[in-house]
């Protein structure tokens, strides 16, 4: 198994704290963010590691790590940043293994990596369904900002991305992705599929789903893109064990100390 960290944008939000550290090098509760979650991976038998660089590349260097670099991390998003790394997943095609991809800015517990290597999916993605909670005064990223997904009795994708909730929408059948998702070999290759397509098709600039570019698209979009064509996504439950970090904010909200629900 396989695992890719997207980890190259300038986290603007952070300011100041980031004009000289990439936000997913700050320390919660003594130790960078992007370390807990190389730590974890490790851990569970994940060894073959690849981490995205971009903003402040030179700040990481962590040992026995693939590293590849985003050069246009100013311009593009975590969609074309991920793609930086095509190779991996291409490499997984041909040796048939499962890749891990998540975030740089979030932070989860064990149980949470564990319950994703489970699924049996081509296409699996982490849901908080015990989510609102999370943004319970959390004015400089509001719920609004949440990636949401609609799931049907099996778990599987209906819609995803911002502002998808109706207000007859069940909360038994809704949730956020936090960020987390597995490819299995045949996974990679549907995804390779659309994104090949989508890239042929369109301009950089070319307005594409929720973003006016489509070289500053979100993983969430081309998820949308492939359900809408019919592929099958699938969500993995979990409840909480886990944070965003993606204001100054929501550092101060967590302060010193990390919930005990990420430390189990």
């Amino acid at each position: 198994m396989k695992a890719i960290i997207i980890a190259a944008g300038p986290s603007k939000r952070l300011r100041p704290l980031t004009e000289d550290l990439p936000k997913f090098m700050l320390k919660i509760n003594g130790k960078p963010i992007l370390q807990n979650t190389i730590e974890l991976f490790r851990s569970n038998g994940i060894n073959d590691i690849s981490v995205i660089r971009g903003y402040k590349k030179e700040k990481i260097n962590y040992p026995n790590v693939t590293y590849f670099e985003n050069k246009d991390f100013w311009n593009n998003n975590i969609l074309h940043s991920l793609m930086c790394a095509r190779e991996k997943l291409e490499e997984a095609v041909k040796t048939g293994e499962d890749v891990v991809m998540t975030y740089s800015d979030i932070w989860y517990n064990d149980s949470v990596v564990k319950a994703l290597l489970k699924s049996k999916e081509d296409i699996a993605s982490i849901v908080d369904t015990d989510w609102h909670g999370y943004y319970e005064g959390r004015t400089d990223h509001p719920i609004s900002e949440a990636e949401n997904i609609i799931m049907d009795d099996d778990k599987r994708m209906l819609k995803i991305g911002k502002h998808i909730f109706t207000h007859d929408t069940p909360k038994d059948k809704q949730g956020e992705f936090i960020g987390l998702w597995k490819f299995a070999s045949k996974g990679i290759k549907i995804f390779l599929k659309h994104f090949d397509r989508l890239n042929s098709a369109l301009k950089m600039t070319d307005p594409y789903q929720n973003t006016k570019e489509w070289q500053k698209s979100y993983i969430t979009d081309i998820f949308h893109e492939m359900i809408d064509n019919g592929e099958k996504l699938y969500c993995v439950l979990i409840k909480k064990n886990w944070a965003e970090f993606d204001t100054v904010q929501d550092l101060k909200r967590v302060g010193d100390e990390i919930p005990k629900d990420l430390l189990e």
